[in-house]
């Protein structure tokens, strides 16, 4: 187990990478979210690992970034936030209702983070839409709870995220990082 490893999860629009960023510049090290990474590289190579194309190959490629993510980040001694987890991709296969390969549920059992998990709700007033976030509000809500439920499965301790402005959430979560 990495303790020094902590997740942000939630559903899309939730405030995680805007978050994250804060935290970045504030001087913590940070790993962005795979998700978005691998719908550039596919949108760029023309590629169909995409969460509207072919949903099992996106997992396994963000399942790969992950486990890369992870194992980079081991050469840190300070905490680290991760943008999402490698538990993220259980809730994401359980949320479109494809099954779980046992070499993702093995991963997400193995490869552990800090036990308490930041989730950031569902806020309807922060909610938008891109190019790489296609999900609609309901999907978004959906998602949250697919997330929820996916790290309580595996005894995380998840510790909900306040609905409030970038600096307060982020004065909040580093007053949580006891390591």
């Amino acid at each position: 187990m990495s303790d020094h490893f902590f997740v942000v999860t939630g559903g899309p629009g939730a405030g995680k990478t805007s978050l994250i960023t804060e935290l970045a510049r504030r001087g913590v090290h940070t790993i962005p979210e795979s998700g978005r990474a691998v719908i550039r590289e596919e949108m760029q190579s023309g590629g169909d690992a995409l969460p509207w194309a072919d949903r099992m190959a996106y997992a396994e490629r963000m399942l790969e970034h992950d486990l890369r993510a992870h194992s980079t980040a081991q050469a840190l001694s300070s905490p680290v936030i991760f943008d999402r987890g490698i538990p993220d991709i259980l809730g994401y296969l359980t949320l479109c209702g494809l099954p779980v390969p046992p070499h993702v549920t093995a991963a997400a059992r193995t490869i552990r983070y800090n036990a308490r998990v930041f989730l950031a709700p569902y806020w309807d007033e922060i909610f938008t839409q891109d190019t790489e976030r296609r999900q609609t509000q309901a999907e978004a809500e959906a998602t949250c709870e697919a997330m929820y439920e996916a790290y309580s499965a595996l005894e995380y301790e998840i510790t909900e995220l306040p609905r409030t402005d970038i600096e307060s959430r982020a004065d909040f979560v580093l007053k949580q990082l006891t390591i």
